[in-house]
């Protein structure tokens, strides 16, 4: 987190940096996008304007302590839905309601998703690489146990205890907040 804390700092003084970021980042947006539109021309013309986008933007970015992705996925988000309302627009097909509607259900999953990596954040710290790995880089237990030197029994075993804790964690922010 400290690293990517200060490669977002850097980017912001000098865009230039701006590369190590994108290197970091790029397949996961990429993945994100490309799961929720039809053609990989599409998905690879939103990946370009959402780093377009991050990147004339980047003096804006205030760090909170979630990862710089969540930031990238809102932005990809935001330009899945405008292209899809140009796109009903251009078509005048009585889908924009639909378009409307799943804005509030993105955002939703984003608040969620925010929520969630800062409790991964605060996890031991294999039991966050696990779960980053796994999840969010979608790798297998053992292309996992490979890079950290570990039996899969043992990457399985980090797997588990991250996700009791995140349930845990959740449980109890939920029920902090319905109460708070």
């Amino acid at each position: 987190m400290e690293a990517e804390r200060l490669a977002i700092e850097a980017a912001q003084c000098d865009p230039s940096r701006f590369a190590d970021l994108y290197e970091d980042n790029f397949d996961r947006v990429y993945a994100y996008i490309a799961r929720r539109v039809h053609s990989r021309e599409e998905a690879e013309d939103l990946t370009s304007e959402v780093f377009h986008k991050a990147l004339s933007t980047i003096a804006q970015f205030e760090w909170r302590g979630v990862p710089f992705a969540a930031w990238l996925y809102r932005i990809a988000a935001n330009s899945i839905i405008n292209r899809a309302k140009r796109a009903a627009k251009e078509q005048a097909l009585p889908g924009l309601l639909d378009v409307a509607v799943s804005v509030s259900a993105i955002e939703d999953e984003f608040d969620v998703r925010a929520r969630v990596y800062n409790l991964v954040s605060r996890l031991p710290a294999d039991q966050g690489r696990v779960v980053v790995a796994r999840f969010a880089e979608e790798k297998s237990i053992r292309e996992i146990a490979l890079e950290m030197g570990r039996s899969e029994g043992a990457v399985k075993q980090l797997q588990f205890r991250a996700l009791e804790n995140l349930r845990s964690s959740l449980v109890n922010t939920s029920s902090g907040e319905a109460h708070g």
